[in-house]
């Protein structure tokens, strides 16, 4: 079998048949919902400036973080770029828009991530009514030179309708393979992808070869005015969380270092296994997506580093690394063996020159 075929048939392991009947009762709530929108019962907002929306179709991780921070890069240097979140898990509600010194409890870990990376060369703001913040966004004098939105898993959101839907499906849990929730993983029946322009098949692996794609664009039978690109992970120098010291994967590999992973992502699975080759022993220390780190956690940590035979490193993501830089009580030794493992993706095939030409030409003949 095919490495694509594997990774399309692997999601079946992690479904629920005995949920099937929640599923349908759940499938026919996002139908009538659905409905009414396509039928302009609900109603639907067009915002006069190019706005391009970056979502899903499944719970869990599917790379958005990586690929909106690729579009902030493609558009920056010739646009003015507003991104806008709901916020997950923010500890404020209605419309916020982040500074540099706004804590990341009051606009969430990835929008305080994004606004920390970029700083003022972008607007970060939170608002869970996509349509206000975008109003926000225009009107407010110190935000109303926007040019671009790009909207932060708002594909579900029907009350906006984007100039540009991108949709991002991970590699190893395709959509055409997953059921709805609470069965698969699946906020809306597969069919929804049909709202796309763009479907990016996320996280493959380097060596993913023509036919594995094409039997991918076989399964998921998209509409001939779709476009369809395969993006991997690309990994850049790790960077001390606590200090200005920094390292390649491959002097980990040459310390012969063991590797305690923490992680509060949705899908660390891909992580450790990129990792696994560069490190003498990997010991995974998985916590919920988007988790709040305690001081029990951090205890937990610490145990588990000192378990760990020498030398030895710790390595987490950039998102979580947002909630983790702010605790107390980590040891001296965890302190100075935390590091961050920054991530890019890179578009395969050569096609990222396509893709950007796409989203350029939007924006250029929306503004």
């Amino acid at each position: 079998m095919c490495s694509a075929c594997h990774f399309a048939f692997s999601a079946k392991n992690y479904t629920h048949p005995l949920l099937l009947p929640l599923s349908w009762l759940y499938g026919v709530g996002v139908e009538i919902r659905n409905r009414l929108y396509d039928k302009g019962v609900l109603k639907t907002t067009s915002p006069s400036l190019p706005t391009i929306c970056v979502g899903n179709l499944s719970v869990g991780g599917t790379g958005k973080t990586p690929h909106v921070e690729y579009l902030i890069r493609l558009l920056s240097p010739r646009y003015r770029v507003a991104m806008l979140s709901r916020g997950y898990r923010r500890k404020s509600r209605g419309y916020l828009l982040a500074h540099m010194d706004t804590p990341m409890e009051q606009i969430g870990d990835e929008p305080w991530q994004m606004k920390q990376k970029f700083g003022d060369e972008i607007h970060v703001a939170v608002d869970a009514n996509r349509p206000e913040g975008i109003r926000r966004l225009q009107e407010d004098k110190e935000t109303s030179d926007t040019q671009v939105v790009l909207l932060d898993d708002a594909f579900q959101h029907r009350a906006i309708k984007a100039g540009l839907n991108i949709l991002l499906m991970d590699c190893h849990r395709l959509i055409c393979d997953d059921w709805l929730l609470p069965a698969g993983r699946l906020r809306e029946p597969a069919k929804g992808a049909n709202r796309a322009d763009v479907v990016v098949v996320t996280k493959c692996p380097p060596d993913i070869t023509p036919m594995d794609c094409r039997v991918i664009r076989t399964k998921l039978r998209l509409r001939p005015h779709q476009q369809l690109f395969f993006s991997t992970l690309r990994y850049d120098r790790l960077q001390a969380l606590f200090g200005n010291d920094t390292r390649t994967l491959e002097q980990i590999e040459t310390e012969k270092a063991s590797v305690l992973l923490v992680t509060g992502i949705a899908s660390p699975h891909q992580m450790e296994q990129d990792l696994r080759p560069y490190a003498s022993r990997i010991t995974p220390l998985p916590f919920p997506d988007h988790h709040y780190y305690t001081a029990q956690d951090v205890r937990h940590i610490c145990q588990a580093l000192e378990t760990l035979p020498t030398p030895r490193i710790i390595i987490t993501t950039e998102k979580d690394a947002t909630r983790l830089q702010g605790l107390q009580g980590l040891t001296p030794e965890a302190r100075e063996s935390l590091y961050v493992l920054p991530i890019r993706v890179e578009i395969m095939q050569e096609r990222n020159t396509k893709l950007n030409q796409i989203i350029e030409d939007y924006v250029r003949q929306n503004s």
